[in-house]
């Protein structure tokens, strides 16, 4: 029999509910995971057993609760909850107990969904440096961040359902580098109180998860709705937009490799793909990205550094002191085109079945940093959703995912094609492995 830890969301829900598995029994196998490879992996930074299984028994006593009965979910420590510390890893919060759930985790143990512990993040989720977790397929590499803790302890088995944030890439990135699935759901579509923001226009809830299925259960959970109905797509004749993005330049051999690759899995398949150059406005949204993020995080963080300014990374003190000169005019342009570019992107989306874009530069580099999220910041200022796909690997052996994006509040239905179209990239990796 397969071990539970291994088992995806869908799979152990399914055999919890068959009385085929205890909810204690799936924990202990997740707590197994973990004493083995969290030395190597460095995912968590507050667990507490005891809490767990106790909880998992009174689970297992009561029976099943809801959708998510007995599913550990690990929750990156910028989210709230209210047995466990939110320490943003950073100094300034580190005897930092709120002893409140934000409105996600909230949501998730309505669902009867087992909080398993917290992930390692960069300090607030805001910098490129500062988490301690590494990728779980070569430890001398990043996993990616922000949600550095969360993609990698779903990659590697420890537990089935990751909670992140995305601010730029903080969700899809790690996703690419770890090789597992990823939702960053349509802008407000799910509850961010309880969430440490770094910018209220650009910040939204990540999903992680081993299979669409998984994403797809926890859509539901979170009530997720189209603003049209989504109707079932085949793959045979599906129309599937091919961006490269105006960040194009930036993608390494390996990201490259994986589109083409992509672009004529689908081709094969009977998809018909074309070519999308976006229009000129597009071409300036990295940069409007960067003027919208570093203008809010001003006063995000002015608190902070009234409050304890000698302990603040001085990341966060330039960001306070303005000193990328953002003038308010400029973060007043930067959100008049985003506003512009919704709009626009909406329009051209509808065209399409899915857009197949870059999900990172390439695979996850060696060292600290926790990589380039130059692929991803455009869509997240747009507020569209996007769905990372696994499945290729890189000349290093690494991971790397494209992603699928869509208009937004078209979730569901980008959720369809990706369960249609992942299984066809998961194959190509299948394939590369032998």
């Amino acid at each position: 029999m397969t071990q539970p830890n291994l088992l995806s969301a869908s799979e152990a829900v399914a055999r919890m509910r068959a009385g085929q598995l205890s909810v204690e029994d799936l924990a202990l196998s997740c707590f197994a995971r973990i004493d083995a490879r969290d030395a190597v992996v460095k995912g968590w930074v507050a667990l507490d057993r005891d809490r767990v299984l106790v909880q998992a028994r009174e689970l297992d006593r009561l029976g099943p609760r809801g959708p998510l009965h007995g599913l550990p979910i690990a929750v990156k420590d910028v989210i709230q909850t209210q047995d466990l510390p939110t320490r943003h890893n950073s100094p300034l919060y580190q005897d930092s107990f709120p002893a409140i759930d934000a409105g996600c985790v909230r949501t998730l143990r309505a669902a009867g969904a087992l909080i398993f512990g917290k992930t390692d993040t960069t300090e607030f989720a805001a910098t490129v440096r500062g988490g301690r977790s590494r990728n779980p397929h070569d430890s001398a590499r990043t996993p990616g961040g922000s949600s550095s803790g969360s993609a990698a302890v779903v990659a590697d088995c420890q537990v089935p359902i990751g909670l992140g944030t995305q601010t730029g890439g903080s969700t899809i990135r790690p996703a690419s580098f770890c090789g597992v699935y990823a939702l960053k759901a349509t802008w407000g579509a799910i509850n961010r109180e309880g969430l440490k923001m770094l910018s209220p226009t650009l910040d939204t809830l990540g999903l992680y998860a081993r299979s669409v299925a998984d994403l797809d259960l926890l859509a539901d959970v979170f009530d997720l709705e189209d603003r049209v109905s989504p109707k079932a797509v085949a793959l045979a004749g599906a129309r599937v937009a091919a961006c490269r993005s105006p960040v194009w330049p930036k993608a390494e051999a390996a990201t490259r490799a994986a589109f083409d690759t992509g672009i004529a899995l689908l081709r094969r398949a009977g998809a018909d793909v074309v070519d999308l150059d976006l229009p000129p406005l597009f071409d300036t949204l990295p940069d409007h990205h960067t003027a919208v993020m570093h203008g809010e995080a001003r006063a995000t963080f002015l608190s902070e550094d009234r409050f304890d300014h000698a302990r603040l990374h001085d990341d966060f003190r330039a960001m306070v002191e303005n000193r990328r000169r953002i003038s308010k005019a400029a973060l007043l342009e930067a959100y008049d085109v985003a506003a512009q570019g919704r709009m626009a992107f909406d329009a051209i989306a509808a065209d399409f079945d899915a857009v197949l874009t870059p999900s990172a530069v390439g695979e996850a580099p060696v060292g600290e940093g926790t990589g380039d999220a130059s692929f991803n910041s455009m869509w997240t200022l747009l507020h569209v959703p996007v769905v990372n796909l696994p499945g290729f690997v890189g000349p290093a052996g690494m991971p790397v995912g494209l992603s699928l994006v869509a208009g937004r509040y078209r979730d569901r239905h980008l959720l369809g094609m990706a369960k249609i179209i992942g299984p066809l990239f998961e194959a190509q990796g299948a394939t590369h492995a032998r």
